[in-house]
């Protein structure tokens, strides 16, 4: 199977999983987390173009299971997010790490913000290198293994 076909099948088992455990996914920790991991994810490569942005911004708001939440709440909160990244990325990195982790309470919402990683960083066809590592100190940060979600 070729790479590409294993990003997309990745990304597609995984929201597939989120979808299931959707009315479970509900608290703001959760939804905080899930937008930081938007954010971390989308500029893991320390920037993001106007395009990229935009079409991470589409993907939150057509994700079944983020439609939990008002659409304009999630853009305005990937948004502050993105924006201490790209403001100071390694500081903002740090903060988006810290708001990650506060979903670690529940595991079934820390795993979920896993998946919601993979899901944005596979949306394009690619999961480089960079959003790989980005998501996997995003599982420490959660207390769960990188090994668990083959990263």
């Amino acid at each position: 199977m070729a790479l590409w076909d294993r990003i997309k099948e990745s990304a597609s088992t995984m929201q597939t999983q989120l979808n299931a455990k959707k009315n479970d996914l509900k608290s703001g920790a959760f939804r905080d987390a899930s937008m930081a991991m938007c954010a971390l994810v989308a500029a893991a490569d320390g920037s993001i173009e106007p395009a990229e942005r935009q079409r991470v911004a589409q993907l939150i708001s057509s994700n079944e299971v983020l439609q939990n939440f008002p659409a304009d709440d999630l853009q305005r909160r990937f948004d502050g997010y993105l924006n201490q990244l790209i403001t100071n990325f390694d500081l903002g990195k740090i903060d988006v790490l810290q708001e990650i982790a506060k979903a670690a309470k529940k595991p079934a919402e820390a795993r979920a913000v896993v998946q919601i990683g993979i899901v944005i960083g596979g949306a394009d066809g690619t999961f480089d290198a960079e959003e790989r590592a980005v998501v996997r100190e995003a599982c420490h940060q959660l207390g769960l293994p990188p090994a668990e979600f083959d990263l």
